[in-house]
């Protein structure tokens, strides 16, 4: 039974991140929030997956210093749109001022 709930915890929780992804249309900063929480489910599975086999944990901190890059990289997009722009709402951008 708790094998099971290991790997059904972090499908869960990838799929939760992806409807919250989805659905959140009109904030950048809620977009970049769920893409982290389907990142953080995607290592909760990572991690699950490699200890059932004993395998080191390397990898795994790979994964979250990769992670954290693509963070700050998104962080560093918010907040260049919000000093040119004023907010982050999608609505407000437009390709032609680019």
């Amino acid at each position: 039974m708790l094998m099971i709930l290991n790997w059904i915890l972090p499908i869960y929780l990838f799929f939760s991140g992806s409807v919250v992804f989805i659905l959140s249309r009109k904030h950048l900063l809620a977009t970049l929030l769920s893409l982290e929480f389907m990142v953080l489910s995607l290592f909760l599975f990572l991690f699950i997956y490699l200890n059932m086999f004993n395998n080191e944990a390397y990898f795994s901190l790979m994964f979250l210093v990769f992670s954290v890059c693509e963070g700050v990289l998104g962080l560093s997009i918010l907040v260049a749109m919000i000093r040119t722009h004023g907010n982050d709402y999608f609505n407000s951008f437009s390709i032609l001022q680019c």
